[in-house]
């Protein structure tokens, strides 16, 4: 059986064990599940001034997190996005534009699973977006 192993990302990753009790992310052999992230800074705060600021902050805290386990963007095989809309009736074109645009600097050809939900509110207040994704270490996703 393999070892469960935890992780936090310096920063937010050290905040979110000590307040909130719950860790970034788990190893388990070659899979590796991460806590939601979002587009926050180093010291668990907002600061993002748009929404593309704030999912690009929130990829890139996915990224942190998946190199603390040992792994990256290539080796993701699912995503699951929360979003609080920007139109009425969907999450919104913002979202979906910025999302699919990360993906594809960040994925090159890979195409992962993708769920995206609208939701109402996020952890913190402001927060717009939320990331979550599951990898599988050295996995050929092509």
């Amino acid at each position: 059986m393999s070892k469960l192993e935890f992780f936090d990302t310096p920063g937010y990753g050290e905040i979110a064990r000590i307040r909130n009790r719950y860790r970034q992310a788990l190893r388990i052999g070659d899979r590796i599940e991460i806590s939601g992230q979002g587009g926050w800074d180093a010291d668990f705060t907002l600061s993002a001034t748009s929404v593309e600021d704030e999912i690009v902050k929130a990829c890139d805290n996915v990224e942190k997190t998946l190199a603390e386990a040992g792994a990256s963007w290539r080796d993701v095989i699912n995503i699951r996005s929360y979003h609080v809309p920007t139109a009425d009736d969907s999450i919104g074109d913002q979202h979906m534009s910025v999302m699919v645009d990360q993906f594809r600097q960040r994925f090159g050809e890979s195409l992962p699973l993708w769920t995206a939900l609208g939701v109402k509110a996020l952890a913190l207040p402001g927060q717009h977006v939320e990331i979550e994704v599951v990898a599988i270490v050295g996995c050929d996703n092509n």
